[in-house]
């Protein structure tokens, strides 16, 4: 049976939805992050990491002035310092708004785009329209070693923090996985993903690293919050001096999610996407 939290309750996600034909910013449904940061003991108002909740639209249409469609994808950037994140059914409805309505430019879209995610987030989102034809879309590959070749047994498939160990051996270096999978928190749907750990510290080892990232097969939780479980365990296992953690979710419905958090000053790579996404 499929639990549905309690911040989830009027959400369009799991619901029949009426597909809009005009603009509507009130589509949108802002959700608290604070309810799912509680129980990993994270205080709101007093962070433990950096980070974005970076998503992209596969789906992005509107007419110019004229009448003629125009195409594009777009990337936010949700600061995690916003109190809200934004359920992401809901924003493909919003989305689909635009679809037959016409804007003067893409200046015209990028700030209607802004103004409104914005304002549903409760803090400043950022946004960017890409041409389908831009390089940037090309897929690329996460920088580091591939964890995912290691013969290993596993058991676990619920997040299990004391799979992690470590050494005093300190080192630098990137691994990462493409066997992240987590589920809806409302529909239980699968959520695939890639994960990158990159960190400087006592030096993780590696076959229980890689049990503890498929040990989120069965969890039932939103992207950004399963990033910040990873890292506020790796935080209090390890104790690296240096944390990056960034989940590169497939897309779903046009979106796609690639949530990153950090220690001050940490900056994730900038593969637009991964070939899956």
């Amino acid at each position: 049976m499929t639990h549905r939290p309690d911040t989830l309750k009027h959400a369009p996600l799991g619901r029949e939805s009426v597909y809009p034909e005009h603009y509507d910013p009130t589509l949108l449904f802002p959700i608290a992050r604070s309810a799912n940061r509680a129980p990993l003991g994270i205080d709101n108002a007093d962070l433990p990491f950096v980070g974005e909740d970076e998503w992209h639209a596969f789906e992005m249409s509107w007419l110019d002035e004229r009448g003629k469609p125009i195409v594009a994808v777009a990337r936010f950037r949700l600061p995690a310092t916003s109190p809200n994140l934004i359920e992401s059914k809901s924003w493909k409805l919003y989305l689909n708004s635009f679809n037959q309505t016409r804007f003067a430019d893409w200046n015209a879209v990028l700030g209607t785009l802004a103004e409104d995610l914005s304002a549903a987030a409760g803090g400043g989102v950022e946004v960017s329209l890409f041409d389908l034809d831009d390089d940037a879309l090309m897929p690329r590959k996460l920088p580091g070693e591939c964890i995912d070749g290691l013969d290993v047994e596993i058991s676990d498939y619920s997040p299990n923090s004391g799979l992690l160990m470590a050494s005093e051996e300190i080192v630098e270096e990137s691994l990462y996985s493409h066997l992240l999978k987590s589920n809806c928190p409302v529909t239980g749907q699968p959520d695939w993903g890639s994960v990158l750990i990159r960190y400087r510290g006592p030096k993780i080892d590696r076959e229980g690293l890689l049990r503890y990232v498929v040990s989120f097969r069965q969890h039932q939780d939103f992207h950004e919050h399963c990033v910040e479980h990873i890292f506020t365990d790796l935080m209090a296992r390890v104790r690296p001096e240096r944390l990056l953690v960034m989940a590169r979710y497939m897309r779903r419905g046009g979106l796609d999610i690639s949530p990153w958090r950090g220690t001050p000053g940490e900056r994730p790579p900038e593969p637009l996407r991964l070939a899956r996404q």
